[in-house]
């Protein structure tokens, strides 16, 4: 997949931008605070209608602007799509997202806050697996939402000590629960797959590296789930929330078979997360039928010469890829390279 060109109004601090990159690497040079994430952040809400920085739409739009808007064509193959979303203020001051919605588009990002999947707590860790699980799985992120509301409604019966009204949310809580249990336990058996080419490829040498999902119920079918509650049923009416589920699992990232969220050093780390992002791509390709779109916002920064090198070549093996870099001596023979200042983009 590609995008052919793309055009902002009012949108963070660009109030107006017209933008045809080039179908491979796309390097996005300039000073800190002059748009670069911002430009990221456009791109992936024309692909999948959301901002990877923010869940608050009016922090989107420029600054005193009413609305804004993205607009850009996309292929994949010979066929050619046109994209469209508009950010609107309502009558009641609230922000609301209308648009083009396209099955197969697809973005990876990747900034420095994923860092926090390694040094975070599970929260994170989880976040990042249902991202990914659903760029593989259209249904998971409305499943868990789904999953999150039974367990609101679940947590106000139990600190009212209903027990006597568990009985339907119970089976709710499983059947979903369950879905998302297969989701992530395949997503994670699909990043294990491709971390374990790419870590050592990008570390220089060979190192193991190994992802685990580590469940509170090792579960297959809503009936264990059931009784997975039931046993905790007495602890759950004490404490007035669910112990077990999805929501209490985590992701076990271990490198040379110690946990290399407490054992790696900081220079493992940020590769590990680098490494995470870009494990992602061939599963989401072949769920889709189309690579996705890399957006890496300031990707390299942090890594050495021999580190910079390796993922530059794991680069040359993905379709369309934004990079950004705040060294304006950044090399990048073989990507196209844009000067972004205050809101402006030019050929470099």
């Amino acid at each position: 997949m590609q995008i052919r060109w793309i055009q902002l109004l009012e949108f963070r601090n660009y109030r107006t931008l017209s933008y045809r990159p080039s179908a491979k690497l796309n390097l996005l040079v300039g000073r800190n605070a002059q748009g670069k994430t911002n430009l990221l952040e456009g791109i992936a809400v024309l692909l999948v209608g959301r901002s990877f920085r923010t869940p608050r739409l009016a922090e989107l739009p420029r600054w005193g602007s009413p609305s804004a808007s993205i607009a850009g064509e996309i292929s994949r193959g010979d066929s050619t799509r046109t994209l469209r979303r508009t950010l609107q203020q309502t009558e009641s001051g609230s922000w609301q997202a209308v648009g083009d919605h396209c099955e197969w588009a697809r973005a990876i990002p990747f900034s420095w806050q994923d860092l926090a999947i390694l040094t975070g707590g599970p929260g994170a860790r989880r976040n990042f697996l249902d991202g990914f699980a659903g760029r593989l799985y259209p249904s998971h992120l409305a499943a868990l939402v789904q999953y999150r509301k039974i367990l609101a409604r679940r947590a106000v019966l139990l600190q009212r000590g209903q027990a006597d009204r568990l009985a339907p949310w119970d089976e709710q809580l499983a059947t979903v629960g369950t879905e998302l249990l297969g989701r992530r336990r395949s997503a994670a058996a699909a990043l294990q797959t491709e971390l374990a080419r790419i870590y050592p490829l990008l570390a220089g040498g060979p190192q193991k590296v190994e992802i685990r999902y580590r469940a509170s119920l090792e579960v297959t079918e809503p009936g264990a789930f059931l009784a997975g509650l039931e046993r905790r049923r007495r602890e759950e009416l004490r404490r007035g929330q669910t112990l077990v589920g999805p929501h209490r699992d985590d992701l076990l990232i271990e490198l040379d078979g110690v946990d290399a969220r407490v054992y790696g050093s900081r220079g493992q780390q940020r590769l590990l997360a680098l490494a995470l992002r870009l494990a992602e791509v061939l599963p989401v390709a072949e769920a889709t039928g189309t690579p996705p779109v890399l957006l890496l916002d300031d990707a390299l920064s942090e890594l050495d010469a021999p580190g910079r090198a390796s993922v530059l070549a794991e680069l040359r093996a993905a379709e369309q890829v934004f990079l950004t870099t705040a060294d304006p001596a950044f090399p990048a023979a073989d990507g196209a390279r844009w000067e972004v200042r205050a809101g402006d983009l030019v050929a470099a």
